[in-house]
C-alpha cells in the first residue's frame, strides 16, 4: 500500500532560499524518484497557510538530534548568508518544542537558514509544531529529499543515522521516499565505507549512487586499506573541493579505469522470529537472487499462508513501487 504522507499538516520550508534539484545525474528509476518528490514539495506548499511565525533567538534553537548534511564549507552556504543581509530571511524554518528543556526549539528543517542567521546576529524567523521523535525525523527526511538538494550520500548516511537510532526500515523508507531496494544500496556503502572516510570526502554533490557503490567495493577491499589512508592523509587532499576528493581516491584505488563489477556485492543474509518463535526465517538476498526458508512449528502453515497471497502481496509491491519509483 501507498506510505501516508507524513507532511500532511507540516509547512513547506525549504533549506535554501528557492528549491532546488539535485545536480547528480538522474536517469532511468532516478527521474521516477525526482518526480515523486516533487509532488511531495508542491503538496507541501500548501501547509504554510494560516500559520503563526515568530521569531526566536538563534541561542534559544538546538540542531535536529539527527545530521542530514556533510556540511561542507560552499558557496550555497555563502550566497545564503549574502542573500539574508540583503533580503533577511523570507523562508520561515520548522522547530519543535524542547523535549526536556522549557523556552527552548529544536529544528525540524532549515537548519541552514537558521546558521546563516545565526552568523548574522538575526532572529530566526519559524514555524513551531509540537511533534514526537518519528514524526520530527520523517518530516526532516521527507523535506529535505524533496527540497534540501541533498546528495546521495548525505541520505545515505542519513539513513544510517536513523538506523543506529532504532529506526526501523520501514520508518526510514518513508522519511527518504525510497523503497526498499533503494535502501538497501544506500545503506550498503554505509555498510563498506567508515563514516570517517565518509565525512572526510563530504557532500560529493556531483557524484550520484552508482560510483559511490563502486568506491565502496574498492574501500571494502582489504588490500585497498593502506592506499586509502596515503591518499586521505596528504594535505593536499583535504584541499580539494569535494567532488574532486571522491574522484582522487576512486581513482587512486580503481587502478583499471573500469567500471567496478556489480557483481563484486556482498550477499546479505538476515534473520526473523516473531515473539511466539513459532516460526524462523532465513532471508538470503544477492541483488540478483532472494530466498526465504523457514522452518519450526508454524513454518509449514504460515509458508502455505504466504504462498496464496502471492498474486496480492505482488500486485500491492507494484503499486507502492510505482508510487515511489526507485
Amino acid at each position: 500500500m501507498a506510505r501516508k504522507n507524513f507532511l500532511a499538516g507540516l509547512s513547506d520550508i525549504p533549506d535554501t532560499q528557492e528549491a532546488t534539484t539535485p545536480s547528480y545525474p538522474m536517469r532511468g528509476a532516478s527521474k521516477t524518484m525526482i518526480r515523486s518528490l516533487d509532488e511531495i514539495a508542491k503538496q507541501a506548499d500548501k501547509f504554510l497557510e494560516g500559520e503563526v511565525i515568530v521569531e526566536l533567538e538563534p541561542e534559544q534553537i538546538d540542531g535536529s538530534f539527527i545530521t542530514d548534511r556533510l556540511e561542507d564549507d560552499d558557496a550555497e552556504f555563502v550566497a545564503l548568508v549574502d542573500a539574508i543581509r540583503a533580503n533577511g530571511q523570507n523562508t520561515p524554518i520548522l522547530v519543535r518544542p524542547h523535549q526536556s528543556e522549557d523556552g527552548r526549539y529544536q529544528v525540524v528543517f532549515g537548519h541552514r537558514r537558521w546558521r546563516a542567521a545565526k552568523s548574522l546576529g538575526l532572529k530566526v524567523r519559524a514555524v513551531v509544531k509540537p511533534m514526537d521523535d518519528q514524526t520530527h525525523v520523517i518530516a526532516q527526511g521527507q523535506e529535505n529529499s524533496a527540497r534540501a538538494n541533498l546528495s546521495f550520500i548525505e541520505r545515505a548516511m542519513f539513513a544510517r543515522g536513523l538506523e543506529e537510532k532504532g529506526y526501523g526500515r520501514e520508518v526510514i523508507s518513508t522519511a527518504l521516499s525510497a523503497n526498499a531496494s533503494s535502501l538497501s544500496k544506500m545503506m550498503s556503502v554505509t555498510e563498506r565505507i567508515p563514516g570517517q572516510l565518509i565525512r572526510l570526502i563530504g557532500p560529493s554533490p556531483a557524484i550520484g549512487r552508482e560510483r559511490w557503490i563502486e568506491l565502496s567495493l574498492l574501500v571494502g577491499k582489504s588490500s585497498n586499506s593502506e592506499k586509502v589512508d596515503s591518499v586521505t592523509q596528504k594535505t593536499a587532499f583535504a584541499d580539494l573541493p569535494s567532488d574532486e576528493r571522491f574522484s582522487t581516491l576512486y581513482e587512486a584505488l580503481n587502478k583499471s579505469a573500469r567500471p567496478v563489477k556489480k557483481t563484486d556485492l556482498s550477499t546479505s543474509k538476515q534473520t526473523w522470529q516473531p515473539a511466539d518463535k513459532a516460526v524462523s526465517a532465513e532471508i538470503t538476498n544477492s541483488g540478483k537472487a532472494f530466498s526465504l526458508s523457514m522452518k519450526a512449528k508454524n513454518a509449514s502453515r504460515f509458508g502455505d499462508y504466504l504462498s496464496s497471497r502471492l498474486d496480492g502481496l505482488y500486485a500491492e509491491f507494484l503499486e507502492n513501487d510505482q508510487k515511489h519509483g526507485e
